[in-house]
């Protein structure tokens, strides 16, 4: 597993922990010890974007060069090379000794990169498709003409969501991210100024918490069928009435302890936007919960 938290990151936390547990061998290739590379038998330190040399390609299509910055520590190696032990101790024959010669191969291969080669990445970049090395690549596509013909649209039919309100869990559960929070945190969350700037919480509207009366900053308890956590109440009025939002960078308040595995059936991608939830004050859950267990310990 290469650069991936799924015990923060999917859907349904209970369900990814017990998986994991049944694997014979869990290999984890990361820059630190994610919460899913404490579970594996092996940890392959790899280099951070900051210590890599190579290219990235971003969303307008433009390929531009990664220089380090720093020095790699202790045992840490490029993710090529990563692979490259591995699949030649497998019986493979890989022979690069650089990740210069990568591009070189890429050029070959890929005919929207042939003329991005190594050498003529400069501080601009340069934007794909650039299919020879006296090309300037494309800085907007379809200008004259769609380059493969008009696009084709699909309707898709409405469906509703896997998992709706009902009377036990009233809300709608919704997930997402924080400005200051970059995915399971593993980098952010190890950067003191923006971490002091977004902590876990749950987002509801003004009308929901005068109705429950829950103030700014409680502790609250979030349900649904698969868990629950604890996380302190935001309340705003950019919520609407109804709807909960948690982010799902925090471990300590990991909101896919919440989420519902269905998934979209075209794409495949987990229903992090929907899911039957409940919410009460933390203290009042405790109380009945302690109030529960002893009338069950009661004699009959």
């Amino acid at each position: 597993m290469m650069g991936e938290n799924p015990v923060l990151s999917d859907p349904d936390q209970k369900h990814v922990l017990e998986a994991l547990e049944k694997l014979d061998f869990l290999v984890v290739q990361d820059i630190f010890l994610t919460e899913t590379a404490q579970l594996a038998d092996v940890v392959l330190p790899s280099f951070s974007f900051a210590e890599k040399s190579g290219h990235f390609t971003n969303t307008e299509r433009r390929v531009q060069r990664v220089s380090p910055a720093l020095r790699a520590p202790g045992e840490a190696m490029e993710d090529w090379r990563i692979i490259q032990t591995i699949a030649n101790a497998m019986g493979s024959d890989w022979t690069y000794e650089s990740v210069r010669d990568i591009t070189d191969e890429i050029n070959v291969l890929t005919p929207q990169y042939a003329g991005i080669t190594w050498d003529r990445v400069g501080a601009e970049g340069i934007q794909w498709p650039c299919p020879s090395t006296d090309h300037a690549g494309t800085r907007i596509m379809h200008k004259d003409s769609m380059m493969r013909g008009k696009g084709e649209m699909a309707a898709v039919p409405f469906r509703y969501a896997a998992e709706l309100p009902d009377p036990e869990y009233p809300m709608v559960l919704t997930t997402g991210r924080l400005l200051e929070q970059f995915h399971t945190g593993t980098m952010t969350r190890k950067t003191k100024g923006l971490d002091n700037l977004a902590g876990p919480r749950a987002m509801i509207s003004v009308q929901d918490a005068e109705r429950l009366g829950i103030s700014n900053g409680e502790m609250l308890k979030v349900s649904t069928r698969r868990g629950s956590i604890e996380t302190p109440a935001f309340v705003t009025k950019r919520m609407q009435e109804g709807v909960i939002f948690v982010p799902f960078h925090f471990v300590e308040s990991a909101a896919n302890k919440l989420t519902v595995t269905a998934t979209d059936p075209h794409a495949k991608i987990p229903e992090f936007k929907v899911a039957a939830v409940k919410i009460e004050k933390a203290h009042v859950a405790e109380t009945e919960a302690e109030a529960e267990t002893e009338s069950e310990a009661l004699p009959a």
